[in-house]
């Protein structure tokens, strides 16, 4: 399985951003089973979740920290997964991954900040200026 992030930037505070994922390595119907999201790490601070899909149910898991801003979604024809960054703030600033994992501990991934997850993307930075 291979991860390829892209749509990173330079963007200011309250501006928009998409961020894209493009997986390969799977078909749609072995995603069912798994777990696809996204986390983030900004410098001197640990890893943690950003939002998540369980690819079972379709269900969509938040941090609270990005709720009502951040949007996560699939697409099915493309294999590519989401996340559209609205209402952007410093605080957003880092470097963001995508990972999958076969398991729908879906809520645990995001809770852990993707700790366990198998398949990783290298990055891509955000940076938000103020």
């Amino acid at each position: 399985v291979q991860l390829v992030e892209s749509g990173g930037g330079l963007v200011q505070a309250g501006g928009s951003l998409r961020l894209s994922c493009a997986t390969s390595g799977v078909t749609f119907g072995d995603w069912r089973k798994w777990t696809i999201g996204w986390f983030r790490q900004a410098p001197g601070k640990e890893r943690e979740g950003v939002s998540c899909i369980n690819m079972k149910d379709g269900s969509a898991y938040y941090a609270d920290s990005v709720k009502g801003r951040f949007t996560i979604s699939w697409d099915n024809a493309k294999n590519t997964v989401y996340l559209q960054m609205d209402s952007v703030i410093p605080e957003d600033t880092a470097v963001y991954y995508c990972a999958a994992d076969h398991e729908a501990d879906t809520d645990f991934y995001l809770t852990m900040g993707g700790y366990g997850m198998d398949y990783w993307g290298g990055g891509t930075q955000v940076t938000v200026s103020s």
